[in-house]
């Protein structure tokens, strides 16, 4: 038998504890089932002090049972360890054991304070805070802050970020403890900046900005929780994989109040993780696609019809293409969103058939109205209202960029020749390839342009209304839950966030930036990012103009983060030789922690690239016990991926250089580093950032030839 991890230990006490947890629930809500069946007996008694006595207990332990049952999923998510050795399991409600003894202390409970409120600069007590993570009943992951490194016992195992600071705060010598409380102040400072305005919160690699960014919104939950829970809290990351691997790390506050989205699920009903070259990403970001697409949502609808024709009463009636363009054009004024104003379009048309029918001088002609009537009563006319002026949904124009005839002339006199050609080649796959991360920002807008169609409220349905018109007997406890239940739902395309998160700012778009900004008109802003990381190529001042434009004036809080607590000084020399090639004078984090191990730089055939590859990984994972993230160029990551899945190894992750923004790892092998360089917009910025996730051991397989 192998010897387990310290990770492996860890989560195998918190699953220990976990199943005694449910076991205890189970007896609970047992207890809680019987005590209900009891009291309906109660009435068998047969006076009305029984009656009274049934009502109390049944709605007690039903009430009981409601909650248990609630709160099933996720019921522990935190941990603390405190400077008197007691430990605290904290989650969604308090459970005891047989003996009286506390099991589970409810999140909203005093003693659970400090889980959320708890610095290192003011930890409360809390030695180890631990958030936990699980699926049903198994524990599926595990993270911990090191609050209080000097009170630590030396047989304290901490994963995670909380691990490094443990490494540190460990070492011989006043130094390190300076620098630990170095960082510690650094983060805090940025967390418990005021809640209101704008929070900038910039730093290289490893200094801990996503940290940062998800405990100031556990803090602003938990400071002002009706403010923050009832408007909630919105957290955007640069992809998929980054978000899922944040999802962990900020604490469950017992009721889903925070939303975690990447740039490629903002937009309601569409995903993509789908990247485009930066030359193409630039093009699509710039603001002046704005102007593009408000020359689109203007036109006429692809193969729709190019004349009306219509018989009436022996007369023909006939509107041809530039009556009906002049028709749309006067319904359409600038400003005016197209699927809002379809109605006025459609009285138009009316109006310029009935002039038409006038000057014809049509025998027994009705008024206006009962012409319009008798009109409107033809299919053929219903037909052609249609086709002519269709409700359309942003995915329809954006379709309308992939005909080159239509993207030159939308774009003539706004983009160059050679963006214009970038963007033909790009939107000629759309239909075979999908959409990219860059296009949901762009359908994003166009809905702002299109707007909604009219369409009648939906009266909302009474959750206790049973069929023919028999309404379910309830008590106020359950009218009030329910009533909670609704204002806690929010539309799929929700905007009326009251706290909005931006990880891996330096990435977003000028047009990313306005997506976001129209999902934070109401809210205070937190902003974290790298400036050397980025890979944007476009406009620099576009890009200012469009972030200013999204964070309004609200007052700024700014806050630097130095030191670089991830990489070892061995990795983080290499990341930083690179960076210097295209910054000579930047300003980089200090990594402070030395493991004495150098990266390994491996260079081979390229025939031999996918054997190396394999063999690396396998190595890694068997230096480290933590994750394992193998980068590739965006082009290499399936190839890759399929050399490796016969490792079978769970801790084994491959993303690609982009997907690795924000991203940590125990182990990195970086597959190919010289193709991701060449790259002639931010190849060296994205390497930079590829070898700057390791935070033990990093190998670099590149080919020849």
């Amino acid at each position: 038998m192998t010897d387990q991890t310290t990770l492996e230990q860890e989560m195998a006490a918190e699953q220990r504890h976990l199943d005694r947890v449910y076991a205890r629930l189970a007896e609970l809500r047992e207890s809680a089932v019987r005590a209900e069946r009891d009291g309906y007996r109660l009435a068998r008694v047969g006076n009305f002090g029984a009656l009274v006595e049934r009502d109390a207990t049944v709605f007690h332990a039903a009430q009981r049972r409601h909650a248990l049952d609630a709160e099933h999923e996720g019921l522990v998510f935190g941990r603390l360890d405190l400077r008197d050795r007691q430990v605290l399991h904290v989650g969604r409600l308090g459970i005891r054991d047989e003996n009286a003894a506390s099991m589970v202390v409810d999140w909203r409970a005093p003693a659970a304070a400090a889980f959320y409120r708890a610095t290192p600069a003011q930890p409360m007590g809390v030695v180890r805070r631990r958030m936990i993570q699980s699926a049903g009943e198994r524990v599926t992951r595990i993270e911990d802050d090191l609050l209080d490194p000097g009170a630590a016992p030396p047989d304290m195992a901490v994963v995670g970020d909380g691990a490094l600071l443990a490494t540190l705060s460990r070492a011989t010598g006043r130094g390190m403890r300076d620098i630990v409380a170095t960082i510690q102040r650094e983060q805090d400072e940025a967390i418990r900046s005021p809640g209101s305005g704008v929070t900038i919160v910039a730093g290289g690699p490893g200094t801990g900005k996503t940290a940062v960014a998800l405990h100031r919104a556990a803090f602003l939950l938990y400071s002002d929780r009706s403010r923050y829970a009832g408007g909630g809290i919105l957290v955007v990351g640069p992809s998929t994989v980054f978000v899922e691997y944040i999802a962990s790390v900020l604490p469950s506050l017992g009721e889903d109040t925070a939303t975690l989205r990447s740039l490629g699920t903002l937009f309601p009903g569409l995903t993509s993780s789908r990247t485009d070259p930066p030359e193409v990403a630039a093009v699509k970001g710039s603001l002046r696609m704005r102007r593009v697409l408000e020359r689109a949502v203007r036109d006429a609808a692809p193969d729709g019809p190019a004349e009306l024709r219509l018989l009436y009463r022996g007369q023909l009636l006939r509107l041809d293409r530039r009556e009906l363009d002049g028709i749309r054009d006067r319904a359409l004024p600038r400003g005016a969103r197209r699927n809002e104003v379809r109605r006025a379009g459609f009285d138009g048309v009316f109006a310029a058939l009935w002039a038409q029918a006038r000057r014809l001088r049509i025998d027994r002609l009705p008024e206006q109205r009962a012409f319009e009537d008798e009109i409107a009563e033809r299919p053929e006319f219903r037909e052609f209202l249609k086709a002519w002026w269709p409700r359309l949904h942003p995915r329809h124009v954006l379709g309308w960029l992939a005909r080159p005839d239509r993207l030159r002339r939308y774009a003539g006199g706004v983009l160059s020749g050679r963006e214009i050609r970038l963007l033909e080649a790009a939107y000629r796959t759309l239909d075979t390839e999908g959409l990219t991360v860059a296009d949901i920002a762009l359908l994003d807008e166009l809905d702002a342009l299109l707007g909604k169609p009219m369409r009648p409220a939906r009266a909302r349905r009474d959750p206790f209304q049973l069929a023919g018109g028999v309404r379910e007997l309830t008590t106020f406890a359950d009218r009030q839950r329910a009533a909670r239940e609704a204002a806690r739902q929010r539309p799929e395309d929700y905007r009326e966030y009251a706290h909005v998160v931006v990880d891996e700012a330096q990435d977003v778009s000028p047009m990313q930036w306005r997506m976001i900004g129209r999902r934070g008109r109401l809210a205070s802003w937190t902003v974290v990012g790298d400036p050397a990381q980025t890979a944007w190529t476009g406009d620099p001042a576009e890009l200012t103009r469009a972030r200013d434009q999204a964070l309004g004036r609200r007052k700024r809080h700014e806050f630097t983060l130095t030191t670089n607590y991830r990489n070892s000084a061995e990795i983080f020399a290499v990341a930083a030789a690179e960076i210097r090639r295209v910054d000579p004078d930047l300003r980089l984090p200090t990594a402070v922690r030395s493991t004495g191990v150098d990266p390994v730089e491996l260079v081979v055939p390229a025939a031999e690239l996918a054997n190396t590859t394999v063999a690396a990984a396998t190595e890694v994972l068997g230096e480290v016990e933590g994750t394992v993230g193998v980068i590739t160029p965006v082009a290499r990551r399936d190839e890759v991926a399929g050399w490796l899945g016969t490792l079978g190894a769970p801790r084994l992750q491959v993303v690609t250089s982009l997907e690795a923004k924000g991203m940590e790892y125990d182990g990195v092998v970086l597959v190919a580093p010289s193709e991701i360089r060449a790259d002639p917009g931010s190849g060296v910025r994205t390497l930079y950032v590829a070898l700057s996730r390791a935070t033990q051991r990093l190998t670099t397989v590149d080919p020849t030839g």
